[in-house]
């Protein structure tokens, strides 16, 4: 098996590579991880992650301006319909559009908007933005799970998720807002859709719980 790391200019990419070859040895899964920008690279891969940090507009057109891409990219995920994993503004993208400065629109692949953190002033005294550090994960309102969450406790008896970040999805449709976190308000930790899965909080700065959602993404057969 094959799994590309997106290299479009923005990303922990070493961090995620080294967190992507960790779980695959200490699983014992046999899978090359190697970071590309080459589109080849990515229509011949059977796992694809996009990774992303930074402002939402410049992530999508770094993307945007890597020739192939993001041709190849839309090919592989939307029609071949191979498992993709989004991580913080790469799961970001996912969404119609990102409200931040100008505004800018993105893949349109899970409808909603991503828009700025905004903590209530009178009841979440103290909370900054961006929020910046270790949480742990809920389910959402509807209580459903997701097949890459299998073996990884959720909720308060579960491990903690790292998450740095200044604006957070608000998906359409709220059944495809699988987990939250509290930080003042519910937001959005992961989402998914289809071959699909987003996160907010960073997997490979997330230890073990990190490297167990990997493992499982590594894995799933959508």
């Amino acid at each position: 098996m094959k799994t590309v790391i997106i290299d479009y200019g923005s990303g922990n990419l070493r961090s995620a590579h080294r967190a992507f070859e960790r779980a695959a040895i200490d699983y014992k899964l046999n899978h090359q991880i190697v970071i590309s920008a080459d589109p080849k690279d990515i229509e011949n891969a059977d796992y694809i992650v996009l990774p992303g940090v930074g402002a939402f507009k410049d992530c999508y057109d770094g993307l945007k301006s890597r020739t192939g891409v993001f041709e190849a990219l839309h090919q592989a995920v939307q029609v071949q319909k191979k498992p993709f994993l989004g991580i913080c503004v790469g799961m970001q993208l996912l969404a119609t559009e990102g409200i931040e400065y100008k505004g800018s629109q993105g893949l349109d692949w899970i409808e909603g908007r991503v828009k700025i953190i905004t903590p209530n002033a009178k009841i979440d005294l103290g909370l900054k933005v961006p929020h910046m550090g270790w949480n742990k994960l809920s389910l959402n309102q509807s209580g459903q799970s997701h097949a890459i969450l299998d073996g990884i406790e959720i909720g308060e008896a579960g491990l903690h998720a790292y998450f740095v970040h200044s604006y957070q999805f608000s998906p359409q449709n709220a059944d495809e807002c699988i987990l939250t976190t509290r930080y003042g308000q519910q937001i959005t930790a992961m989402v998914a859709k289809d071959n699909m899965v987003g996160t907010q909080f960073h997997p490979e700065k997330s230890q073990k719980l990190g490297l167990d959602f990997i493992a499982n993404f590594l894995t799933w057969k959508p």
